[in-house]
């Protein structure tokens, strides 16, 4: 067994990221003074929408991939895996920072290709990672 040093390296990133999303989350709840909720303001549901979806793929996405890289995927294929998912969540991020973010807002270009690529990009991973640890298992 290995240590699961792209996962490491990879949650160091995605920690970072998350770190960030919700500093920029906290100081737009103090400017606004929105303590809980969305306020009725787009800006601060772009905000947490963008937090809140890296905290729901990011979590257990590393718990199977340090799973996988410990067990039996080969060690390439871990690492773009890795890759793909990391660009995927900042995809989506970097879409959701963006005025086309908010319902009822126009979607931009940025905004429909980052988010296109956000969602195929944490797809795709997910499911390669939950397919190639299966097949190889067998």
């Amino acid at each position: 067994m290995t240590a699961p040093i792209i996962s490491a390296y990879a949650g160091a990133l995605l920690i970072i990221m998350q770190a960030i999303l919700m500093v920029l989350t906290g100081l737009h709840r103090a400017k606004s003074g929105i303590n809980l909720g969305l306020g009725d303001d787009p800006v601060m549901e772009r905000k947490v929408r963008r937090h809140g979806n890296l905290a729901e793929n990011a979590g257990i996405f590393l718990a199977v991939l340090a799973i996988a890289e410990m067990t039996v995927v080969p060690h390439q294929t871990i690492l773009i895996i890795a890759i793909v998912f990391v660009i995927a969540r900042l995809s989506h991020a970097i879409a959701m920072s963006t005025e086309a973010g908010s319902h009822g807002a126009e979607s931009g270009k940025i905004f429909v290709a980052g988010r296109a690529l956000g969602a195929l990009g944490t797809l795709g991973s997910f499911l390669a990672l939950g397919g190639f640890l299966l097949f190889n298992l067998m």
